[in-house]
């Protein structure tokens, strides 16, 4: 039987290198997340029916029925925050482990980013406001968020994200941390079998991870990804052209880019929703209608919407709207994409909301025939909402 390496990235010019001691805490990390995540989480249900759920209904003379029923009950919930500030120092700890080998190594692989050949291009704008919700929070704890910079030329936040990236997955979002955009592409050639793009842009599109993957699907569309942060964009292109794809990288808004008015036939992004707010979603969704040729699609990949999970499940995965620098995360997950279509300028009946197994879950299956799933899909799947114009 092949034994699955999750713990190896596949290289290119600027992946951050770790001596064996960085190496080590890495692992350390992945392995805490896996035990909260398998074992010690696992307590936060018996907390809830034996003590937590009885306590609410005696005091509100009914069982608790939604997240935020739940979410009242745990409050204060001893075993529940003990999990909890476990699992928030699992985050930040993960971000240092990877901080360190980048600042040590920062000037070295600014000049290998420089040095980067291959095609494709890049467009920075140093006057571009960065949105308040971004300033405003470090998303998911990482410090510095996606647009800090630190030294001339700087693209380490783009090296931190890589690893940590592939830490936090511990490895099932495949070596290229791709799954998400490969399991998109599944999704839209499935379900728009015609669909020939010539133009594709791809929002938030951090580091490239889901990006590089619209290059291979469909080899005769040019393929642009924007992103807020310059960081994350000298890397992405760096990393791009290491790896031999060819992307027009540029530094924008994806609530009002300079694209001209229907100037691409497909438009994706990649958790990019819940790290938006409400006006700026909807704001990004009249830019897609803007930005799309008659025919054209757009499609969001994100993690389950509530109404789709039991109350329990819903609340557990509500844990990062309050504790992980997520804001955004709790209301991004009560979209209902018809209702959206309809606010932003597209025809509502034109709106669809699916499931797509994990890509590289179900090639990891036919490969090995035993390689069981985790949070990043197997056995599950990201869901993707959208419309087509």
């Amino acid at each position: 039987m092949e034994t699955l390496d999750l713990t190896r990235q596949a290289p290119h010019a600027v992946l951050p290198q770790t001596t064996a001691e960085e190496f080590d805490r890495q692992e350390f990390v992945k392995s805490l997340k896996l035990h909260l995540a398998s074992k010690v989480s696992l307590g936060n249900k018996a907390a809830f029916e034996g003590r937590a759920a009885p306590a609410f209904a005696r005091a509100h003379g009914k069982p608790p029925e939604s997240h935020h029923d739940i979410r009242r009950a745990m409050a204060d919930e001893p075993y529940f925050n003990f999990w909890s500030a476990l699992q928030r120092n699992s985050q930040e700890m993960m971000w240092k482990s990877v901080q360190i080998p980048v600042e040590r190594q920062l000037p070295a692989i600014i000049e290998a980013g420089k040095a980067a050949a291959g095609t494709g291009t890049l467009r920075l704008n140093p006057a571009l406001e960065i949105p308040r919700y971004h300033r405003s929070v470090d998303i998911h704890c990482m410090p510095g968020g996606y647009h800090s910079e630190f030294a001339e030329d700087d693209l380490a936040n783009g090296a931190v994200y890589d690893r940590a990236v592939y830490i936090y997955a511990m490895g099932r979002m495949g070596p290229l941390n791709s799954d998400i955009g490969d399991t998109t592409i599944a999704a839209i050639k499935a379900r728009f079998p015609g669909l020939k793009p010539r133009r594709i842009l791809d929002m938030g599109c951090t580091v490239g991870h889901s990006t590089l993957g619209y290059c291979d699907a469909f080899p005769d569309a040019e393929v642009h990804a924007i992103d807020v942060g310059a960081p994350v964009l000298r890397y992405a292109h760096a990393r791009a052209r290491s790896l031999g794809k060819t992307v027009h990288f540029s530094q924008q808004n994806a609530e009002a880019t300079d694209f001209e008015d229907g100037f691409f036939d497909l438009i994706v992004s990649h958790i990019l929703v819940h790290e938006t707010g409400h006006r700026a979603m909807r704001a990004i969704m009249r830019e897609c209608h803007r930005l799309l040729s008659p025919g054209g699609v757009v499609a969001h990949a994100e993690t389950p919407p509530y109404r789709d999970l039991p109350a329990y499940d819903a609340f557990m995965l509500d844990w990062d709207t309050r504790n992980n620098n997520e804001p955004y995360w709790g209301a991004s997950h009560e979209i209902v994409a018809a209702e959206i279509a309809a606010e932003t300028g597209f025809d509502p009946a034109k709106a669809f909301e699916l499931y797509q197994p994990s890509a590289f879950e179900a090639a990891e299956a036919k490969r090995t025939k035993v390689f069981q799933g985790g949070d990043f899909g197997g056995g599950g799947a990201w869901w993707l909402w959208g419309v087509q114009k």
